[in-house]
């Protein structure tokens, strides 16, 4: 098969889909890899490392993608990139569709195989893809909400782990997951007093186990997310719904209960985010404030970190990468059902349920496509 990545447009998106490393594993597996030309500076990786790996650079993204049978990115594509796609062509990356109406009719009627990382599961249900962008998401969380909170910025002017005399800051993490468990790890390391709150009581149970009383765990009730929000200085919203709209747990009618100068980092942004006065965010302009309030809505947090999220990401969607060239999509599903979970868009047809859901599309199951 013949393989491409590009260059990621998305403001401040330094991460890439392919190390030179991975280009040498799908070179050994017998596979031509195209890398579109500087697509891994921002993460360390010169256009030397991808030759020496085995791999060609071209100067244009419309090349790669006129060559590729399968592009392995990042993050969604931008619009501009719309017209590179093909009919049949594999397109591996993170899509995050049910915020994006527009993306998904692209795909659907150029008639791409849509692959998204988001939606990738493992034998027990996880979503292997995604763990490692959400245990960095989390950690990052807490740094910047922290930064934020810094009075120059409208925060109050807290410092989180505060100093002898002093009461500590608060941070109230909402969604007990992967991001939410990182948030939890982060914070905990910085002294502050942390609340988290989620709606599986085995969750709860096995965090509390974790962190014992470092962190106080709630049933996520509304009237205990009202409580928490009064007296949060630093909010973390790291609410998941795989592939689906995010539920929107922070109203704004909860904001003018908060304290003013608090923060809000809405980890869950990229599926539509977990608080109502949300919108999507860049590195360049990260903040908003609304209602006294700060909000960091960044859409790529990941990608402030370049070098450490794209080894991370490319650890886990390495294999199956490999299992989708090695043996084409529908054999690689047949051989794998959390990578047919993965499928978001397959011959014209949207085949995951939340995606369809969110977005009032009709679904079709890929098991029936594939009788």
């Amino acid at each position: 098969m013949i393989i491409g990545t590009t260059r990621e447009l998305k403001n401040h998106e330094y991460r890439v889909g392919l190390t030179p490393d991975n280009v040498s594993d799908y070179i050994a597996h017998g596979h031509t890899v195209y890398v579109e030309t500087k697509a891994g500076e921002g993460a360390g990786f010169s256009d030397a490392d991808y030759i020496n790996a085995g791999a060609v650079v071209l100067d244009t993204p419309a090349e790669v993608f006129a060559k590729a049978d399968m592009i392995v990115k990042v993050k969604e594509p931008e619009a501009c990139e719309y017209n590179y796609f093909k009919e049949g062509q594999i397109l591996f990356t993170y899509l995050h569709l049910a915020p994006n109406p527009q993306l998904t009719q692209v795909l659907m009627e150029k008639g791409v195989k849509a692959v998204a990382y988001e939606t990738i599961t493992d034998k027990v249900g996880n979503l292997p893809c995604l763990r490692p962008m959400s245990q960095i998401a989390g950690r990052l969380s807490i740094q910047e909400g922290a930064k934020y909170l810094e009075r120059a910025y409208g925060g109050r002017g807290i410092l989180l782990g505060g100093v002898p005399g002093v009461e500590r800051g608060k941070i109230v993490i909402i969604g007990g997951g992967i991001a939410g468990t990182y948030a939890a790890k982060a914070a905990v390391g910085i002294d502050a007093q942390v609340i988290l709150l989620d709606v599986n009581p085995n969750r709860l149970a096995y965090l509390e186990d974790i962190f014992g009383a470092s962190v106080t765990t709630l049933y996520s009730t509304e009237a205990n997310i009202r409580k928490s929000l009064k007296e949060a200085d630093l909010v973390i919203g790291s609410v998941l719904i795989p592939g689906g709209k995010t539920p929107k747990l922070v109203r704004r009618e909860h904001l003018p209960l908060m304290k003013k100068g608090a923060v809000i980092v809405d980890i869950a942004i990229d599926q539509g985010g977990c608080c109502e006065s949300s919108h999507v965010t860049t590195h360049d302009d990260p903040v908003f404030i609304e209602e006294g309030i700060v909000h960091y809505c960044v859409g790529n947090m990941p990608g402030a970190v370049p070098h450490t999220s794209t080894i991370a990401l490319t650890n886990s969607t390495l294999r199956y990468g490999l299992l989708l060239a090695d043996n084409g999509l529908e054999k690689a599903v047949q051989m794998d059902a959390g990578l047919a979970n993965g499928v978001n868009v397959y011959n014209h047809k949207c085949t995951n349920a939340n995606v369809a859901h969110s977005l009032g599309l009709e679904y079709t199951a890929l098991t029936d496509m594939m009788k």
